[in-house]
């Protein structure tokens, strides 16, 4: 049975940091692309960031290059995110998700559908003075 647990999230202030993890079983982990999603409430599930099965790659949204960065340890089947610098409208559910190599280039990310990647319960993030 595939599990996605993501730990780490809480109540930060503006400019504040906080360290995602996420612990994984039952797959293959290091022959998985994986990723980061978040959805901020009464919005849509948003593509934040996804790391390469080696770590080689990383892509980001646009919304947060330069303030997270994604990572894995494949000896702990752990994918992580760091996230710096945030800012009120970082507030959401982060959910670590399982998949997919098309979202490391833009070209084929747009199309991608990531609702249909299988994901974890979340961790909450929330940015407020």
């Amino acid at each position: 049975e595939v599990q996605l647990v993501e730990s780490g999230g809480g109540l930060v202030q503006p400019g504040g940091s906080l360290r995602l993890s996420c612990a994984t079983s039952g797959f293959n982990f290091r022959t998985y692309t994986m990723t980061w999603v978040r959805q901020a409430p009464g919005k849509g599930l948003e593509w934040v960031s996804s790391i390469s099965t080696t770590g080689g790659r990383t892509a980001y949204a646009d919304s947060v290059k330069g303030r997270f960065t994604i990572s894995r340890d494949n000896a702990k089947n752990a994918l992580y995110l760091q996230l710096d610098s945030l800012k009120s409208e970082d507030t959401a559910m982060y959910y670590c998700a399982m998949g997919d190599y098309r979202l490391i280039d833009v070209t084929t990310r747009q199309a991608f559908d990531i609702t249909t990647l299988p994901r974890g319960q979340g961790t909450q993030v929330t940015v407020s003075s």
